[in-house]
């Protein structure tokens, strides 16, 4: 095992050691939940204990999985896609790997882990727990999908609005060295780069309780740093321009879901009884899916289905605004450094001695944080002190509603 870093070390792109040591899509640092004090059942512990190391144990190196010819030949390449990314996020974006990705582990099914979020009824904020060394994080991740589906009919009976989501990869922040898995390879070649880049970006910096925050700077040094690999690292036109496409949808996805916000908090902080709220409530997502059909369809480069508002509550809002909390100003600060590297080394350096989304919007100064996404970042942190963790345990591209 890696020497674990001390809570709420921030590091430094350019101090970061380029060495293989021995230590990683959304994301619940599941073997830290071995540490759990307090926080969760023995059962969930020794669950998540066994299921990783099964997963551990099932590793082969990658470059042995490469020429084994009796492997089809689309997961061989996958693979290679996966060291390529992996070496070049080392290398080019000075990110810290470790011993990640530098091994593949088949499982026998399509979902790795089912995530529970949850948030109360009538408030914007997450319902939170709490485990060492990650700091509050705003989901649990179940290898058992029975448990996972007991726990969301147990909090939903306590009164919240609950989200169950599947997981196709996780990182456990370095302290193992994680294996890409076969349910991550179901991605297209475009996601795959983002999602290494996206895990490995959660082993270099990951401030303590901050899941906002580490899962939206994360999206954002995923996708720029997929951009740069396929425009610059291996030169492939069309995957150039379809990286840069897939980002300017997910920062169209990010204004939608913070448009739904004023009016929600609007509706909570009202003084209708509680079965008025719940039909107002309900009024602001049937106009949200509908603006989302007229609105914002029309601006995406891919093409995505309708959203049904019988599936929106504030588990739904509160899930995607983990990964999509200011993802413009994250922008900004790259268009003002002009690359991602010296952008990255900013925002960490930045937020050094503080709050990273302070440090965010120091960068990018009040004039240029969009009202839209100071209040999500607000809301996203509201009664909880903000929430960490790793795990698409929360999924990004689960956030993509409907199909391409």
């Amino acid at each position: 095992m890696s020497t674990r870093r001390p809570e709420g070390t921030h590091l430094s792109v350019s101090r970061l050691p380029v060495s293989r040591l021995p230590v990683s899509r959304t994301h619940a640092a599941l073997a830290l939940l071995l540490l759990c004090a307090g926080g969760c059942s023995p059962a969930y512990v020794l669950r998540a204990g066994w299921e990783e190391a099964r997963i551990l144990s099932a590793r082969r190196p990658i470059r042995a999985v490469i020429h084994d010819t009796t492997v089809a030949r689309e997961t061989r390449d996958k693979l290679r896609l996966v060291l390529d990314a992996r070496d070049f996020a080392e290398r080019d974006l000075g990110l810290r790997a470790g011993a990640s990705y530098e091994s593949f582990a088949q499982l026998h099914r399509d979902t790795l882990v089912l995530t529970v979020l949850a948030a109360p009824e009538f408030a914007l904020r997450w319902k939170t727990w709490w485990f060492p060394i990650v700091g509050h994080v705003p989901y649990k991740g179940y290898f058992d999908f029975d448990d996972a589906r007991a726990e969301a009919a147990s909090l939903a009976e306590e009164g919240y609005d609950v989200s169950v989501r599947p997981v196709a990869a996780f990182s456990t922040l370095g302290w193992f060295p994680d294996p890409i898995t076969s349910t991550t390879l179901r991605l297209d070649s475009l996601g795959l780069v983002e999602t290494v880049i996206h895990e490995i970006t959660h082993s270099t910096y990951f401030p303590t309780g901050q899941a906002d925050f580490n899962e939206s700077f994360a999206n954002f040094v995923g996708h720029r740093g997929a951009i740069q690999f396929f425009c610059e690292a291996v030169a492939d036109e069309s995957a150039c321009q379809r990286a840069r496409w897939r980002w300017e949808d997910a920062r169209v996805f990010g204004h939608f879901f913070h448009s739904i916000l004023a009016p929600l908090e609007e509706v909570y902080a009202s003084t209708l009884p509680d079965e008025a709220k719940r039909t107002a409530k309900r009024e602001v997502f049937e106009a949200a899916a509908r603006r989302f059909e007229t609105e914002y369809i029309p601006r995406f480069h891919a093409r995505y289905g309708s959203i049904d508002p019988e599936g929106l509550d504030n588990a739904w809002v509160m899930s995607r605004l983990l990964y999509y909390t200011r993802l413009d100003d994250f922008e900004r600060v790259y268009e003002s450094h002009g690359a991602l590297v010296p952008s990255v080394e900013a925002l960490m350096r930045e937020a050094a001695a503080g709050d990273p989304w302070e440090a965010l919007t120091r960068l990018v100064g009040p004039a240029g944080t969009g009202a839209t996404d100071t209040g999500a970042a607000d809301a996203g942190t509201a009664g909880t002190g903000a929430a960490g963790g790793t795990a698409d345990a929360a999924p990004r591209e689960a956030t993509k509603e409907g199909s391409r």
